[in-house]
């Protein structure tokens, strides 16, 4: 049985089974250098190949070796397996130049979607050797070359079934399977931390993540986008990026030949006319992060079904449209940046649904025709490779409300929760020494939750519902302080908010609150409760309605008891109950 898959394997293509493609020429294939004595890998294979982690990192040193003065390679962490996540810094002195826009580029965080690695590898080369000398006069780059580099060791012709290249590709999770860009809020990657302590000691001004899209057939290589405002806690910066930076990109694309397009989804791939989903992410996902930081971050989602070559050179003027919009706007970038992180709104919307009235574009597509697909058993698509506009077809934006919380002035975490501590301070945000002993606090109490059926990226996730009440007085010297009023106040409340999408609670670092530790015997229950209710006439009416309301609780022993232990002083004070506390204005 070996043999014979050993055989498929090698009978197969990776990519005929695809939709048929029309033939690409664009400007920007007059980028391409295949016999420059720098040649990329991917230049020299015709763009078809993406060096291996050993190549890549020699391309980084031959980098610095031909441009030692700007260029510069720093280890900014290192994988599970133990490979070094490296980084190239470009600037114009060698030295990081505030008064110019610093820009973060990351590729490979999925490592299977490598197309930023050679594209980004394509423009330092060429700054090297002094073809593009006006961008570091605008700009310092960060480059990440490959941040998930134990996934792109991970290697085959076989990752990714719906992508035309490169020949050989990584793997979209880490080597303990964990994706990275799911890692934004609960940082258990090496590579995530690693882009924290970048982010936290560069400040830079753009954030760019490099990906590669699924999903169906159209005419755009190149989509990308960011949050949008009507969705964002940032919007003067979503509205910003919107006006000032992708109509740069947009043209500077469209002039060498590639086709620019809005990141939105198909609702239902057998059927268009059912329209697109427009997704706006969470703070899970590198641009929902960003949103929430004030970190200008823009995703780029190439067209998975284009070919490799046609894709890293969109990627290329792509980047090259980025640094020309902010380099040119740079001043008023920064004072919208600083806008937003000195405003913290009174509420934050925390949890968000895909809206039912849709907004309509003419969207590039290919057409498709139906068949009975005997395997399916169901009607399937196959694509004719054939252009199609589709008019006013319906978006549908991720933008319905579905809860908002009110802004707290700080939340104070038991000192005793130290790895949430470590996690807030990897994210940038402060923590301050509490004291004193009050009483103006709100204690949450869990009333009901939900545990997910399976884990999901190694946690199991909870949702759950609660009950605000007055603390009892409070020691606060075993606590940590988080204040809203700083720079990542917005963050702090979406990991510290136990409702919201991808908070600390949601992830399952608060699990613990869910076990019982404390039991009592009958024995010492049943005399201790009957004194309890003949001194509390209300706790005993209380008792009764129950009995008389609930006919579950009226026959079940268990439920009783549990009931009134739940009333005694015994009772475990940490069973369902939130140990953050939280301060109001």
């Amino acid at each position: 049985m070996f043999l014979n898959a050993l055989l498929l394997t090698a009978s197969l293509s990776a990519v005929d089974h695809l939709p048929p493609l029309n033939v690409w020429q664009g400007q920007s294939e007059r980028l391409l250098q295949p016999t420059n004595p720098l040649a990329t890998q991917f230049e020299r294979s015709g763009g078809k190949e993406s060096p291996n982690y050993h190549d890549t990192m020699e391309y980084l040193d031959k980098l610095v070796e031909a441009n030692s003065k700007q260029f510069k390679i720093e280890s900014i962490g290192t994988s599970d397996a133990g490979r070094p996540i490296k980084m190239l810094i470009a600037s114009e002195t060698g030295q990081i130049d505030n008064n110019k826009a610093t820009i973060l580029l990351q590729a490979g965080i999925h490592s299977g979607e490598i197309d930023g690695k050679d594209a980004t590898f394509m423009l330092l080369r060429d700054i090297a050797q002094g073809q593009r000398n006006d961008i570091l006069k605008r700009v310092n780059l960060l480059f990440i070359p490959i941040l998930n580099v134990d996934g792109h060791e991970n290697a085959s012709r076989f990752n990714r079934i719906n992508q035309r290249g490169p020949e050989v590709m990584g793997f979209r999770t880490n080597g303990r399977n964990l994706n990275l860009n799911r890692d934004y809020t609960k940082l258990e990657t090496p590579g995530v931390q690693a882009v924290m302590r970048v982010i936290n000691q560069y400040q830079p001004d753009m954030y760019v993540d490099m990906h590669v899209t699924d999903g169906a057939d159209y005419q755009y290589d190149i989509t990308y986008g960011s949050t949008p405002s009507f969705a964002s806690e940032s919007p003067k910066i979503a509205q910003f990026i919107a006006e000032k930076i992708n109509p740069v990109i947009d043209a500077k694309l469209s002039r060498f030949g590639h086709i620019p397009g809005p990141l939105v989804f198909v609702m239902n791939k057998r059927e268009m006319s059912e329209g697109l989903a427009g997704w706006v992410a969470t703070p899970r996902y590198s641009n929902g992060w960003g949103d929430i930081t004030n970190l200008p971050t823009i995703l780029l989602e190439n067209h998975s079904l284009k070919p490799y070559k046609q894709r890293v050179l969109g990627t290329y003027v792509f980047l090259d449209g980025v640094i020309d919009a902010v380099s040119n706007n740079l001043s008023k970038l920064r004072r919208t940046v600083k806008i937003e992180k000195d405003f913290m709104p009174r509420e934050l919307v925390v949890a968000r649904s895909y809206s039912k009235v849709p907004v309509n574009i003419d969207f590039l597509g290919i057409e498709y025709e139906k068949y009975f697909s005997e395997l399916s058993a169901q009607q399937e698509v196959r694509y004719t490779g054939k252009a199609k506009t589709y008019k006013g077809l319906p978006v549908f934006w991720r933008k319905e409300v579905v809860e908002k919380v009110k802004v707290p002035a700080a939340y104070y975490l038991p000192k005793a929760w130290s790895n949430i501590a470590a996690k807030l301070q990897q994210h940038g945000i402060k923590l301050e020494r509490a004291y004193g002993v009050v009483n103006n606090l709100k204690a949450i109490m869990v009333t009901d939750h939900t545990f997910a059926s399976t884990p999901f990226e190694s946690r199991l996730q909870v949702s759950g519902q609660f009950e605000y009440s007055n603390a009892a007085k409070v020691d606060l010297s075993m606590y940590y302080k988080i204040s809203t009023a700083q720079p990542n106040g917005k963050l702090a409340v979406h990991l510290l908010q136990p409702e919201a999408e991808d908070s600390f609670f949601k992830w399952g670092f608060f699990n613990s609150i869910f076990q019982r530790t404390e039991y009592s015997e009958n024995y010492a229950l049943l005399p201790f409760s009957e004194k309890m209710l003949a001194n509390d006439p209300a706790l005993k009416r209380a008792f009764d309605e129950k009995l008389d309301s609930d006919s579950e609780f009226k026959n079940s022993a268990q439920k009783r008891l549990a009931w009134l232990y739940s009333k005694t002083p015994f009772y475990d004070g940490g069973y369902l109950n939130y140990p953050v506390l939280i301060e109001y204005e």
